[in-house]
């Protein structure tokens, strides 16, 4: 496997439009324009942000993983990935990337998930599928039915030679980040993981930062 060389953003973050902190298990829905930047920072190190991705002019066409990495020839994200909807449209591409391996594979933590990996008393849990529906809720375009496979930024789900997913120790640490550029209207919908029960995390979930760049003042920000 060859050695990764983190891509670092040229932004400025006094520069960025917007800045929010998004706290473990808490949720976050926002519309990006072509060209804004939106960077998702590991505050902590190790704490997987579940991210599902839409295009803001048709919420149907959502976020896919096969085409992104039947695309790509790969399956973790990075640098130079490009994101692509069911209909094979171009959502965003990842321009910067500290971490270096993003899962796109394991999916989102739900209440049935928890049970079936962990113990059965572990269905009231808060999890990431409640968190996707409680935030697609505030919204009139979406339902239930628009829940989709995710991106998991900064978890590590290696794959067996036999096709087995493997929760593995994070990738990250603290302050590491990815960057994304908007390559088409795109809604991005964020669940910061709950979850108490993989010891990727130590079991201690912790807050993520999102920031956004407009893309008039991409160029201006460097």
């Amino acid at each position: 496997m060859s050695t990764f060389q983190p891509v670092q953003s040229s932004l400025l973050t006094e520069k960025a439009l917007y800045e929010q902190v998004i706290a473990a298990g808490d949720g976050w829905i926002h519309d990006l324009l072509p060209g804004q930047v939106l960077r998702i920072v590991d505050m902590e190190g190790n704490q997987a942000v579940d991210t599902l991705f839409y295009s803001t002019e048709d919420p149907s066409d959502h976020y896919s993983g096969i085409r992104t990495i039947t695309r790509q020839g790969n399956l973790y994200l990075t640098t130079g990935s490009t994101l692509l909807a069911e209909s094979g449209r171009e959502l965003l591409q990842i321009t910067a990337d500290t971490c270096g391996r993003h899962d796109t594979i394991g999916g989102a933590c739900s209440a049935q998930s928890n049970t079936v990996r962990y113990a059965h008393d572990k269905l009231p849990m808060h999890n990431c599928r409640d968190t996707f529906m409680l935030m697609l809720s505030q919204r009139d375009e979406y339902s239930k039915r628009d829940l989709a496979p995710n991106v998991n930024f900064f978890m590590n789900v290696p794959v067996t030679p036999e096709g087995e997913l493997t929760f593995a120790d994070g990738l990250s640490a603290p302050g590491r980040y990815v960057e994304l550029l908007a390559l088409a209207p795109v809604t991005v919908l964020i669940s910061n993981c709950p979850q108490l029960n993989n010891p990727c995390n130590a079991y201690n979930p912790t807050p993520a930062k999102v920031l956004i760049w407009d893309a008039e003042g991409v160029s201006a920000n460097v």
